[in-house]
């Protein structure tokens, strides 16, 4: 387990790379608070994937940490004059890891633990928060059973329901509207198709699927199917290395040209696995860069490496605002910062979020979206703006 203590103090742009060095130097959480004022620092554990198969996402979820935490605190690193320390675990995304890092964060002082990455993780560490009364704020992870998991749970990024119903924009009134899946069998396939059916499907839709194994890689035979099927709206829920092949011959076999087909845009890496399909399709689309124009966006902008936003950063960017919130207005009790961010509405990257006080859901635009362009080269744009109320899921029981 890699961890590291980081004293943040935030400096021109001019002297970035410089601090980038020295802030990740190694050191105990007692040498890091003694330094700089006699103030205690707030403690803040962050719990994310730095290695793994989601490390491309923790790494964008940790820049836009920084940035936002640069952004709320006016360049200042503090809360008042009390510094705010983060300590970086990686969690690989796996879930004992992670259980581990948050009770050792939790036995060394710190009141907030921000970050999951993997769904997987989120919900084993929610728990752990409500058994330690400290604040969790989860970051990419997107299953619906964050929200309303207890109430010392928040989340900084979107949930499933509001992917599918940015999905389901496409096609206006589902009432009398015929939807097919295709996706891959297992886990990840049944939450799509099940999510389809729930949200789709509640709107008065017929959804059926069509289903592939994992280790499928001639895929005429299900782009037959999904043509007899004659759909509305195609919704593909795919993953792994099959992609483009998967694509490719959705394209050669007319599918594309014969409905809607929505699937969701990934980070910037994976959009040459669309081809030539890419321009075909239709996209939901949590965030890319240009999505929006905000002054939380161009902030980013300017600390992100390189410059480009992509889909994580507005989550990283919202948790380092939450937690700022929660400790200038609740310090070190834990339920002040629950009553400080519950109801909050506030300016990120994305635009204006709401956190639910009911079940302390997200609610934050989402957007339609297309690609241009081909080989490595491509360019989203965003074909409409669904605000926060569009897209809200229904509200969940608190269970805790």
């Amino acid at each position: 387990m890699t961890i590291r203590h980081t004293r943040r103090v935030f400096l021109s742009a001019a002297t970035m790379m410089a601090a980038a060095v020295a802030v990740t130097a190694c050191g105990s959480p007692q040498d890091t608070a003694s330094g700089g004022g006699d103030a205690a620092p707030v403690k803040v554990g962050l719990v994310y994937s730095q290695s793994g198969p989601l490390a491309s996402y923790g790494k964008q979820y940790i820049e836009g940490f920084k940035a936002g935490l640069d952004f709320a605190t006016k360049g200042t690193g503090k809360v008042g004059d009390r510094k705010i320390e983060l300590t970086e675990v990686d969690d690989a995304g796996d879930p004992a890891k992670a259980v581990s890092a948050a009770k050792d964060l939790i036995g060394k002082g710190a009141k907030i633990i921000a970050g999951s990455t993997s769904s997987g993780v989120a919900l084993q560490v929610a728990p752990i928060a409500a058994q330690n009364k400290v604040l969790f704020i989860s970051g990419p992870a997107a299953t619906d059973a964050v929200t309303g998991a207890n109430k010392y749970t928040f989340r900084s990024g979107r949930q499933s329901y509001q992917d599918v119903v940015t999905a389901k924009s496409f096609i206006g009134d589902a009432t009398g509207k015929k939807v097919v899946v295709f996706a891959q069998d297992g886990a990840f396939g049944d939450a799509n198709e099940a999510a389809v059916k729930a949200v789709i499907g509640g709107a008065g839709a017929t959804v059926s699927s069509v289903r592939a194994p994992a280790s499928a890689t001639e895929f005429t035979p299900f782009a037959s199917q999904i043509k007899a099927a004659k759909p509305d709206l195609l919704f593909v829920a795919w993953a792994g290395t099959t992609a483009p092949a998967m694509w490719q011959t959705l394209d050669q076999q007319g599918v594309l040209a014969s409905t809607t087909v929505v699937t969701g845009l990934d980070i910037r890496a994976s959009w040459p696995t669309f081809g030539a399909a890419g321009s075909k399709i239709s996209f939901l689309s949590h965030y890319f860069d240009g999505a929006s124009d905000t002054e939380a966006a161009k902030a980013a902008k300017a600390k992100i490496p390189g410059g480009t936003l992509d889909l994580f950063h507005p989550d990283g960017f919202a948790a380092a605002q939450m937690v700022v919130r929660a400790a200038q207005e609740g310090g070190d009790d834990v339920d002040k910062m629950i009553k400080a961010l519950e109801g909050w509405q506030f300016d990120s990257i994305k635009g204006q979020m709401t956190i639910r006080p009911e079940d302390h859901a997200l609610l934050q635009p989402m957007y339609q979206a297309k690609l241009s362009g081909s080989g490595t080269a491509y360019t989203a744009t965003a074909q409409k703006t669904l605000t926060g109320d569009e897209t809200a899921p229904p509200v969940t029981q608190m269970k805790g």
